[in-house]
């Protein structure tokens, strides 16, 4: 069976970056399970996976427009640390969602300086080119119930 819309998908992968440094491996893991055409997967992936069959392996290079995007600088603002509310101590590196005029955005902290924060909207792999190597593990038709939720049901899939 060929990946294409609606059909359940698990793979195994290894995520690098140009420089070969590791960034996502499913190794040691179940393998990633996803429903193909729905907007889970980035599209530059998703697109070299279309049409691949159970047991294919292959590797792929994803530039930034077809993975997370690039650097957008307009996405990190400097806000008082009034901001995080109920926070005590505030660490570069600490991801919290932010209600933007886009809707709910995660944001990253890059800068605590006094009550002075800086937060970055941009993903953390943004401008980074990713490298994958991908072995599809099985592919199978979608049920009415995960079409209609939108998610694979089960084994590494959504639990309810």
């Amino acid at each position: 069976m060929q990946i294409s819309k609606h059909k359940v998908v698990t793979l195994d992968y290894t995520l690098t970056n140009d420089g070969g440094e590791v960034l996502d491996t499913s190794k040691g893991q179940e393998p990633l399970a996803y429903m193909h055409g729905t907007g889970f997967m980035i599209p530059g992936l998703e697109k070299a996976l279309e049409g691949k069959t159970s047991g294919n392996s292959f590797s792929v290079t994803v530039e930034p427009r077809d993975g997370y995007g690039e650097r957008d600088d307009d996405l990190v603002k400097v806000v008082e640390q009034a901001m995080f509310g109920g926070v005590e101590k505030l660490e570069v590196g600490m991801q919290f969602q932010a209600e933007t005029d886009d809707g709910i955005e995660m944001v990253t902290i890059t800068a605590v300086e006094g009550d002075k924060v800086t937060v970055d909207g941009n993903h953390p792999l943004a401008d980074v080119t990713l490298n994958f190597g991908v072995q599809v593990v099985g592919v199978r038709e979608a049920s009415q119930e995960e079409i209609e939720h939108g998610h694979v049901h089960g084994a590494g899939g959504h639990q309810h």
